[in-house]
């Protein structure tokens, strides 16, 4: 590593120490596209590296157990919910894992002693885990595992304490909104320096660090013509300040320097470059405060608050960068070797059900194992409201598709889908009802009681990475999911299988329909799946969330269920 020169100044060093840093920047993670056989390697399943039970609960859990476990190569530890079996039911063979949907986490299996999922399996006599992936719920990312036990307090307390505040005041609606995009769990953002008045060196020591940053890529997050993009962005914004000002020229100079200089990525010389174009910029609008022209009013002020929120934005990029190969790479198979070893099935094999996203993992998982000729480590399949191909049916989801441009992704790099339902859910659930169609996406008229749905909307719903809903859309074009690279089509390996699944669909799933669940089930074996769709005619129906959290599901749905891994409960 290079020595800093030593006539920089201190704030100029510790910045550009922070550009250069690769703690922060995994470089297996990113833009970039791995190749198809690196992928399969990463694939494998491997073993938790260290793990913890925590001794004390945090308040929002309520399950019997609160575990956590490592994901090798990261700082996260992902929270594993455990449900001890009851004793007065029958010996099962198999635990079970449950798999929530895209920017959930374990509350939508859990909603109260009465209305949960994991609670009724485990009173049928399995041992039943839920798995809260990166980002969702308790899981955190701390680099001791000594750290997890207040973390986990940490983000309970702050789950708990903004669904309050949204449930009693209505009013307020849009402030919680921003106040949970800031609080949310795995949300906050750190931001170098916080300017309260007009300080150049500080300043020139935060553009010279954006600049460092874009022009090194974020270590790896961006590709070359990402990297362009984003300082093309900043520059568009700065440019606003300065729009019909007597300005505008100087600044088209020293962006047009700076521009090349971030593409060019040349020798050490760049440090220095880039610095004395940071103080040219930082000049020419201490001059453009000196003027008397009305639009350069509060000029200064106005350049702090536009660089931080961009270092905001570039902090983002990085804090939420995975997608849903991670999940399937990496954690997914890090909690299955925890409970395998927590729970030693005789065969080695679990149960899994997973709700939306949580049935597209599986199927995720069954197509890989299949391609590459190794056993499953699943004993059986259910999967709720879920398919590999939207393309038949016509998905509310397919709004997100706007989202396929990575250029947008930059833009939005995160979506901070607790926070928009907390914000929207007072105008949806009273008078005069204006966003009320926001229900329909979740619960059928009259299938989830009130208090029910409040919690579900209020507590179960995280921030999502652009990036993850980039792959997701996959899911809505020709040939359906596929992995990041572009080049492995889930689907296609279905009909490979040798796990048993039951796929189940809502008469009513206005997010996944009967047609793509149905069409995803008739690619595996005949004697291996079996699709069921509830709901009738005349009533009762069953929306996205019923098939979970519904009040006819403990009626409907769980029996068929447990039946289903009932019959292939062999040791």
């Amino acid at each position: 590593m290079t020595t800093m020169p030593p006539q920089f100044p201190l704030e100029i060093r510790s910045a550009l120490r922070l550009a250069s840093s690769t703690v922060y920047f995994p470089r297996h993670i990113g833009f970039v596209t791995s190749s198809f056989r690196h992928r399969t390697t990463l694939f494998q399943p491997r073993a938790f590296s260290s793990s913890v039970k925590l001794p004390t609960k945090p308040p929002l859990c309520t399950a019997d157990e609160l575990h956590y476990v490592s994901v090798p190569n990261s700082d996260w530890r992902l929270a594993l919910w455990r449900y001890l079996p009851s004793p007065q039911a029958p010996t099962r063979n198999h635990p079970l894992l449950l798999l929530s949907g895209v920017g959930t986490n374990a509350i939508g299996y859990d909603l109260s002693p009465g209305c949960s999922f994991a609670r009724h399996m485990s009173g049928q006599g399995f041992e039943t885990w839920i798995l809260e992936v990166r980002g969702a719920g308790l899981s955190t990312r701390v680099s001791d595992l000594k750290d997890v036990g207040d973390s986990a307090h940490e983000l309970s307390d702050r789950i708990e304490s903004t669904a309050k505040a949204a449930a009693g005041e209505a009013s307020s609606a849009e402030k919680q909104a921003s106040d949970i995009v800031d609080n949310a769990p795995g949300s906050d953002v750190s931001v170098v320096g916080e300017a309260t008045a007009w300080d150049e060196s500080q300043l020139v020591a935060r553009l010279t660090l954006t600049f460092m940053r874009l022009s090194e890529r974020l270590s790896g997050f961006l590709s070359e013509g990402q990297s362009v993009f984003m300082s093309a962005k900043l520059f568009d914004k700065i440019a606003m300040l300065l729009d019909d000002t007597q300005l505008y020229e100087r600044f088209n100079e020293i962006r047009s320097k700076l521009l090349s200089l971030i593409e060019s990525r040349q020798n050490s010389g760049l440090v220095y470059q880039i610095r004395e174009l940071a103080q040219r910029l930082v000049n020419l609008f201490d001059d453009g405060q000196r003027s008397v022209s009305p639009q350069l009013i509060d000029l200064q002020e106005r350049l702090t608050a536009t660089i931080e929120d961009f270092q905001k934005q570039l902090d983002l990029i990085v804090k939420y960068d995975w997608d849903f190969d991670n999940y399937l790479e990496e954690d997914v198979p890090a909690a299955i070797e925890y409970v395998r070893a927590q729970s030693k099935p005789k065969d080695g094999k679990l149960f899994a059900i997973g709700h939306s996203m949580g049935g597209i993992l599986l199927y995720a998982m069954l197509s890989r194992c299949a391609f590459e000729g190794r056993e499953p480590s699943l004993a059986a399949v259910a999967t709720l409201a879920s398919s590999v191909d939207y393309t038949i049916s016509d998905s509310a989801l397919k709004m997100l598709l706007p989202l396929a441009d990575p250029a947008e992704a930059l833009s939005v790099p995160v979506v901070p889908l607790g926070a928009l339902l907390a914000a929207a859910y007072p105008l949806s659930a009273r008078p005069p009802y204006v966003l009320s169609w926001l229900n329909d996406l979740i619960s059928a008229a009259d299938m989830m009681h009130p208090e029910m749905l409040q919690k579900l909307v209020l507590n179960n719903f995280c921030t999502i990475p652009a990036k993850l809903l980039i792959q997701l859309t996959t899911a809505f074009r020709e040939g359906g999911l596929r992995d990041r690279s572009g080049k492995f089509y889930y689907k296609d390996h279905l009909p490979r299988t040798s796990v048993p699944v039951l796929a189940i669909a809502g008469d009513r799933d206005l997010i996944c329909p009967p047609a793509a669940v149905e069409d995803t089930a008739k690619l595996f074996p005949e004697n291996l799946v079996t699709y069921k769709l509830l709901g009738e005619p005349d009533g009762p129906h069953y929306a996205h969330y019923d098939l979970v959290g519904g009040r006819l599901a403990v009626e409907q749905v769980y029996p068929c269920i447990t039946e289903f891994l009932s019959n292939h409960d062999s040791a």
